[in-house]
């Protein structure tokens, strides 16, 4: 079977699956206007996996959405940009943003192309085939996807509405939505975290691990790179795979981390009662996970270290920084002085509102679990302190004293929901119960929202379901003949 013929019968498939389960439901929310202008009843920020599931789940409720992405089609999310790592960690059989749908699967859309025997002999996915994949996902469930569209700002309008400002391309505009979700990745809620360090060091000289960035111009180079998570590796490998004259790990750990710790809690019980936690356990379980670190995948650390010009420095705490006369960078560690070319800093991402400042009317209303929960002792956490404290279903929440009622029509369906949520939000385990979650949780609000109009639909519905011929009515007992 050819690939395209494959791929057309899973498309046949898909849709007769979904036909059997009633899915899409049929269009019910009831329009609102401002003016003349209908609002959207749900936006997006974001039209990567996370964006993409929801909108799907949120379209099988009968709910409508419209996605704003700054990428251009195709290029949405890092797999295809930023990332480089050469697959994922995720294992090749989880379902991911399927939805419970069989034929939505990645597996299903990979046999159909290449066949069982494939399947069962590839080990991991490859990064760039999950990107075709998630392309061939947004083709069959259709979102409306406005890409190289930029969000500018967001206001709350007093009259239980959002107000968007979106630029594409020289032009800008606005849009009005009755419900908007924060689907933007991993750095959704801030950016990368960058060391005090490298403040006074020329850009020219180093780089975040998530930056686009032409590896290629790092040939003949001295490199170092901070950390020693998957980031990481994935670019101590690129460096060396074109062909960089060396690359130092600079490792401020004692030893690298050897057991995913978040594996040992995956279950159904964790997705779906993390949320429901108290408040206590949920900060141990991520506060745990937080202080173990996640070990760099196997095979991206043999990537590197099958490289004899690879050098993993262990117990190497980074004192300071400077540039050399020669144009490169001395780093001075505990373990003496580093001279480099060119510095990676792996360091991950931090939740930093001043970072987004298209959310700077929504900053300053949002209630953070710092604002409310004192961490037990011994368990202070910046990350999760920083991360929103988020309602049921995802919904931001104002801080203590501000009355923003709007604020709650803002949804976070970002990394940053960690601590309220556990990671439904941006992982691909369990991507789709996050999404079903968010999605019913915003056809329920939108339902009260209208529900007296609702109730008066109910009052006006008039089709029969019986004309009154059916049947003929009988006589007393004492008039029947007998």
């Amino acid at each position: 079977m050819s690939m395209n013929n494959g791929l057309a019968q899973l498309e046949k498939n898909l849709q007769h699956e979904l036909s059997l389960l009633e899915i899409p439901a049929k269009d019910w929310v009831k329009p609102r206007y401002v003016g003349d202008t209908q609002l959207h009843d749900v936006v997006v920020i974001g039209a990567g996996m996370a964006g993409l599931t929801v909108a799907a789940a949120l379209k099988f409720l009968g709910i409508k959405s419209l996605l704003l992405d700054r990428s251009p089609e195709g290029f949405e999310g890092p797999w295809a940009t930023t990332a480089r790592m050469e697959t994922l960690r995720s294992p090749k059989q989880l379902t991911g943003p399927a939805l419970g749908i069989p034929s939505l699967t990645f597996r299903a859309w990979y046999v159909a192309q290449f066949g069982q025997e494939a399947w069962d002999v590839l080990d991991k996915i490859p990064r760039l085939q999950w990107m075709d994949y998630l392309r061939w996902y947004r083709k069959v469930t259709a979102p409306d996807i406005r890409n190289n569209h930029q969000v500018l700002d967001v206001e709350l309008h007093e009259d239980n509405y959002l107000v968007l400002t979106v630029q594409y391309q020289q032009t800008v505009q606005k849009i009005l939505a009755r419900r908007l979700i924060l689907a933007t990745g991993r750095d959704g809620l801030g950016g990368a975290a960058l060391p005090a360090f490298v403040n006074d060091i020329p850009r020219q000289y180093w780089a975040h691990s998530s930056d686009v960035f032409d590896y290629s111009t790092l040939k003949n180079k001295k490199v170092a790179v901070i950390g020693a998570g998957a980031s990481a590796m994935d670019s101590a490998a690129t460096a060396l795979e074109e062909g960089a004259a060396s690359v130092e790990m600079l490792i401020r750990r004692k030893d690298i981390p050897r057991i995913n710790k978040g594996k040992g809690a995956g279950s159904p019980g964790l997705v779906h009662g993390y949320a429901d936690l108290p408040d206590e356990w949920k900060w141990h379980f991520r506060h745990y996970i937080n202080k173990a670190q996640v070990p760099p995948p196997k095979g991206s650390t043999l990537r590197v270290s099958q490289h004899p010009n690879a050098f993993f420095n262990l117990d190497c705490a980074i004192e300071k920084l400077e540039t050399t006369a020669n144009q490169q960078l001395a780093i001075h560690t505990s373990k003496g002085v580093f001279t480099v070319d060119f510095l990676f800093l792996a360091t991950g991402f931090k939740i930093d509102w001043s970072l987004r400042p298209e959310y700077a009317r929504i900053a300053p209303l949002v209630r953070t679990w710092g604002d409310r929960f004192t961490a037990p002792e011994g368990e202070d956490d910046k990350e999760l302190s920083a991360c929103p404290d988020l309602g049921k279903s995802f919904e931001f929440q104002a801080k203590e004293g501000i009355v923003a009622p709007v604020l709650s029509n803002v949804y976070c369906f970002s990394y940053p929901a960690v601590a309220s949520h556990g990671t439904v939000s941006g992982d691909i385990p369990a991507i789709s119960d996050g999404a079903r979650a968010i999605a019913q949780g915003i056809a329920s609000s939108l339902f009260k929202e209208d529900v007296d109009s609702y109730y008066a639909q109910l009052q006006a519905y008039a089709d029969p379901e019986l004309d009154g011929d059916e049947w003929q009515a009988a006589l007393p007992p004492s008039q029947r003949n007998s």
